[in-house]
């Protein structure tokens, strides 16, 4: 069941009970029998366990965006180049 924490408006006292979460809240303050309101609080952390949510279910590794292979190497910039073909380029030679 979660936890409500209360405050009175009159004599300033706050407490947690708890109840379900169909209860209606409280409306008495326990220790002067005055108006309370339910309080907005921060709730209750979550902890992870395990190797990880990002690490097992969220990586990039897996799935659609993993990166994928080239099937086909990438061609050198000399490829068709009229100069490479006569060996008169420095880049075709050196490569």
């Amino acid at each position: 069941m979660p936890m409500y924490e209360y405050g009175c408006k009159h004599c300033g006292h706050t407490f947690e009970v708890s109840q379900g979460m169909k209860e209606d809240p409280l409306r008495i303050c326990p220790q002067c029998g005055k108006e309370i309101r339910r309080l907005i609080s921060s709730g209750m952390g979550l902890i992870f366990k395990g190797s990880g949510f990002y690490a097992t279910d969220n990586s990039k590794a897996k799935g659609k965006d993993a990166p994928k292979a080239d099937p086909k190497p990438a061609e050198s910039a000399c490829a068709g180049c009229a100069a490479a073909e006569s060996g008169t380029c420095a880049q075709a030679v050196n490569s």
